[in-house]
């Protein structure tokens, strides 16, 4: 048997990253319609109300189309492998073993939560429990964040038994800003494809087989789902599809992490994820200084800011692309300079972003506590609703009729 020439193996690992971005591009493309027929014949549908965006009932279970694009990618990987002699991509790292199975489980109970809660609206900490469920299993996998060059002086910074824990937060967190994030047609896919894609250029370079080959399973699968989510959009990809996008992104960064221990590749992910990232601190801050649960849903995302802003749907969302393609781009060129340029670029794209974030008043409280003397009670409104707008044309005609010198 002739022995492969580098240029060999080169080609044989972009015809297998072809195939598989194909495999889970034509997979999802076939099965999205099939999700939505699931949905409609389960109730599975998100109903206009004030909160939302879209103005007629769209099936929401798109989840299960991603997820079949991307077991279809790892299907077609394993058949090219065992049959066309395509690389190996689950090679050993020098410094841990990952169960890839354990990770494999791990997707499944994050896909299913996601479905449960597309079904029955699970409560907060049972839809919690299952990403952090998981997130353990595939930390038991072995898929933690390793020692970490000390950037200030020579050797390492060892996390030590707190890299589990800090590992299961981390995995959790990421899972939840592609969810968080998803709220105009288009958005969490396209914002998904333009990450994925990023990583896996990463991945190619820092030579991680196994962080590529899921990479461009997900851009596959979320530029197939695009086809029927963009606007006007005729299926939501729910928690089914946003929980597994962002769990694999979380999963693809470590798969990196994990192998490079450098300060960059913690912040690279981080930088990748930034629009999201933002959107999802500045709610957690604007709901803190509202006085309500961080948890109760608001119209003050950025695409809710953009949309006030006088943009459209479709502008919004290409307006958010190009930001995330900026600090995609942004990432990929702080690998490959020295730490100082690093560091400069990394505080140029946070200052950009945050001064974005500053003009469209992201961190302002859009709910406000409202007593109505009536009843006694202390309600949470929002100033753009019709509702806020009712009930301060109440409130105004109560104070009318009991105003002093008038007889009630």
């Amino acid at each position: 048997m002739a022995r492969r020439t580098g240029t060999d193996e080169v080609a044989s690992h972009w015809t297998a990253y072809l195939c598989l971005f194909a495999a889970a591009l034509v997979t999802t493309l076939a099965t999205t319609p099939l999700a939505r027929r699931i949905a409609v014949a389960v109730d599975a549908v998100d109903y206009p109300n004030k909160r939302r965006i879209n103005r007629k009932p769209i099936p929401r279970m798109g989840g299960i189309a991603i997820f079949c694009g991307i077991v279809a990618a790892f299907v077609v990987q394993y058949l090219g492998t065992t049959y066309l002699r395509w690389p190996a991509v689950l090679v050993p790292s020098p410094k841990l073993q990952v169960d890839y199975w354990l990770l494999v489980l791990a997707f499944l109970v994050i896909f299913f939560t996601g479905l449960l809660d597309d079904r029955y609206s699970l409560k907060p900490l049972q839809k919690l429990a299952g990403q952090v469920l998981a997130a353990t299993l595939a930390v038991a996998g072995g898929l933690v964040i390793g020692d970490i060059s000390n950037p200030f002086a020579p050797g390492f910074l060892s996390l030590g038994w707190l890299a589990y824990p800090i590992t299961v937060l981390y995995l959790v967190a990421y899972t939840n800003i592609i969810n968080l994030i998803d709220g105009l047609d288009g958005l969490a896919a396209g914002i998904s494809a333009i990450a994925g894609a990023t990583m896996f250029v990463h991945s190619v370079l820092a030579g991680r087989l196994d962080a590529a080959v899921l990479a461009v399973a997900v851009v596959g699968a979320s530029l197939g789902f695009l086809r029927y989510n963009f606007h006007p959009a005729s299926i939501f990809m729910g928690d089914s599809g946003a929980l597994t996008l962002g769990f694999a992104l979380g999963s693809i960064s470590l798969l990196s992490v994990t192998r490079v221990a450098g300060l960059t590749t913690i912040i690279v992910p981080l930088v990748i994820a930034a629009v999201p990232i933002i959107d999802t601190f500045s709610a957690i801050v604007r709901r803190l200084r509202g006085h309500v649960s961080i948890g109760h849903a608001d119209r003050g995302h950025i695409h809710h800011r953009l949309m006030e802003e006088g943009f459209d749907q479709r502008q919004a969302v290409l307006l958010m692309y190009a930001w995330t393609g900026l600090l995609c781009a942004g990432s990929l060129v702080m690998t490959q300079v020295d730490t100082m340029p690093r560091i400069v670029i990394f505080c140029v794209l946070l200052g950009v972003s945050m001064l974005f974030a500053r003009h469209l008043h992201l961190f302002e409280p859009v709910l406000l506590h409202h007593y109505d003397p009536r009843t006694g009670t202390d309600e949470l409104v929002t100033p753009a609703d019709d509702a806020f707008e009712e009930e301060a044309e109440k409130i105004h005609e109560h104070e009318r009729h009991f105003r002093p010198g008038r007889r009630p």
